[in-house]
């Protein structure tokens, strides 16, 4: 497991790599979710996410995706989406590969790590393709559930029609969870897009959102399950929409 575990690790580093030889910014789909590091073994799911946001500089942006997942190891799961991105009058039609990797056992340490990685292909319009990687964190106090993912993302392939050069951007996401009833859970997420990651935005270009958020589990036996959670996200920065919204609804089987 563990040589299994290094050679995945190192080749995606080794993707991203490879990749800094092409840039633009990169910007967060509204229906953007925070990831978690727990890999469940064996475990498959149906996954659909959405989000919207109101007008900023009178851009309004809408996503949504439809994903199938699989817990292929103990440490991996693999997940496949066909996306939709509109912003304004322009929309491209998307495929994502996802693939999270569980590095410590959970509670083994007084914080859980993985790794996320994800590879984004234009299937129309003039999109480019685009590339995610960073390490995922998690720790627990009581019923308190505290995540915090640092995440670096480049674009790569055809250029952007304003001419900008590609870069590598530093994104954050951020949850508190209090873990109240296995259907209702409540908390706070946060998002932000700092810019290049060695040379952020001036702090009215960079793009922050916070806000409330509810989670919750119905369990329906035989290993099947639906798992929700949703998100009122207010902007925290000059430069972030006014409000966003976004939720996520996973049957797990």
């Amino acid at each position: 497991m563990k040589k299994s575990l290094s050679f995945s690790i190192s080749l995606s580093l080794g993707v991203l790599l490879s990749g800094i030889v092409f840039a633009q910014a990169v910007f967060a789909n509204p229906a953007d979710y925070i990831y978690t590091p727990a890999v469940e073994y064996g475990e498959r799911e149906i996954d659909v996410k959405i989000g919207a946001n109101t007008p900023q500089a009178g851009i309004r942006a809408q996503g949504a995706s439809l994903g199938y997942g699989y817990g292929a190891k103990e440490y991996w799961f693999t997940e496949v989406y066909l996306k939709q991105e509109r912003s304004g009058s322009a929309d491209a039609n998307l495929a994502e590969w996802e693939n999270k990797f569980q590095l410590t056992e959970t509670g083994q340490y007084p914080v859980d790590v993985g790794l996320i990685t994800e590879l984004e292909a234009p299937l129309s319009s003039n999109a480019p393709w685009e590339f995610k990687l960073g390490p995922l964190l998690q720790t627990e106090f009581g019923k308190l559930q505290l995540n915090g993912n640092l995440l670096f993302e480049r674009a790569f392939g055809r250029a952007d029609e304003s001419g900008v050069p590609y870069s590598t951007n530093f994104n954050y996401q951020w949850q508190a969870k209090y873990r109240w009833q296995p259907v209702l859970e409540f908390g706070v997420q946060g998002f932000g897009e700092m810019g290049k990651w060695n040379d952020w935005n001036k702090q009215a270009n960079q793009n922050h959102r916070i806000g409330p958020a509810i989670f919750g589990k119905f369990a329906l036996g035989n290993r099947q399950a639906i798992r929700y959670n949703a998100a009122w996200l207010l902007g925290a920065s000059n430069a972030a929409p006014t409000h966003t919204f976004r939720m996520q609804v996973e049957y797990e089987f």
